[in-house]
């Protein structure tokens, strides 16, 4: 097994290649449900109905249960979608100005998708659930559903709901009892109403009651827990809490790539404690490469598998544009 490696490839035929709990935590965004046609053969989120796509994911994280060690832990990310008419496949999906200049990348396709006839129209599908569901009784322990807020959702022309702006990360993991670092990834405390605080990786956000707003400053991560403003132990001894299970991030695009990306502020807590420093995250469905970009930012090892050739030359020079903390080397 090659680390710090992106595979090319099927994830499930390339995890199979992979030695038995040789990984310490799996932080991942699989192809959506119906959304997207990246126009490869063998895609994920193509299957003509939802539960067919449910059976596929599961048979990709049995593989990725059988990888990981044993207090491992799986960090996915999923957003739903509804069931509406048919469609035939043909709209292409970005802005034609905003992709010209993507040269590295196929354009992507709605695909072609025929409503279930389970399915009403305007139905929520409910797929980051029958996924969760699916793989518990798989035998993964379900240990929580993250949400991920949006500041800045994509607008939606709807009129009869509000427009979507959250998508679920689940935390489930291989054993009753798995690696969690919670102290990596805690935040500031909040005191009171009057005067909140907060963290978003390495941006912290002291409360200004003269301008009554907050101001931004930065710290490494890591760095020590005082809040900077004269107040140190107010909230007990270190001034701080338990991640809390809403996060607040902002999507943002990653020149290159006309498709939603993963943020980085979104998988560095995952990373954080998920995994031990020197340890193994893999992402069997790399994409731009996020989630190894910032693994080796964080001075942990990746393992990395997609489909499309293209996207692994878009991630490999990320990836190769962040500091290298370690040499890389064989097991």
């Amino acid at each position: 097994m090659k680390i710090n490696t992106i595979y090319h490839g099927d994830s499930l035929q390339i995890l199979k290649t992979l030695p038995d709990e040789s990984i310490d935590c799996c932080v991942t965004s699989p192809p959506y449900w119906g959304l997207r046609d990246y126009g490869v053969d063998g895609q994920l989120g193509l299957e003509k109905i939802p539960e067919e796509y449910v059976a596929k994911m599961v048979e990709v994280f049995k593989e990725v249960k059988r990888v990981l060690k044993k207090e491992g832990t799986l960090w996915l990310n999923l957003g739903d979608s509804y069931a509406g008419g048919q469609s035939s496949g043909d709209k292409k999906f970005g802005n034609e100005e905003f992709n010209k200049n993507r040269t590295s990348r196929e354009r992507t396709l709605t695909p072609e998708r025929k409503r279930p006839k389970r399915l009403k129209p305007k139905d929520l599908v409910g797929i980051p659930w029958a996924v969760a569901f699916a793989l518990r009784a798989d035998g993964w322990y379900l240990r929580q559903d993250i949400i991920w807020h949006k500041p800045n959702p994509m607008p939606e022309s709807v009129t009869d709901r509000c427009t979507k702006a959250h998508e679920y990360i689940f935390l489930l993991a291989k054993s009753q009892k798995y690696y969690f670092d919670g102290e990596a990834i805690k935040e500031l405390s909040v005191t009171n109403e009057d005067r909140p605080f907060g963290i978003v990786r390495d941006r912290i956000y002291d409360y200004d009651s003269k301008q009554k707003q907050l101001r931004k400053r930065t710290r490494k991560i890591g760095e020590g827990q005082d809040t900077g403003i004269g107040r140190k132990g107010c909230c007990g001894d270190s001034g701080t809490r338990n991640k809390r299970s809403v996060w607040t991030i902002n999507t943002k695009p990653y020149k290159g790539a006309h498709f939603a990306t993963f943020p980085e502020d979104l998988v560095t807590p995952c990373i954080l404690a998920g995994c031990p420093k020197g340890g193994i995250v893999l992402d069997p469905f790399t994409g731009s490469g996020t989630t190894c970009a910032v693994a080796k930012r964080l001075e942990r090892n990746y393992i990395g598998i997609e489909l499309n050739q293209n996207y692994i030359k878009l991630a490999e020079e990320r990836i190769a544009k962040e500091r290298t903390l370690f040499n890389d080397h064989h097991s």
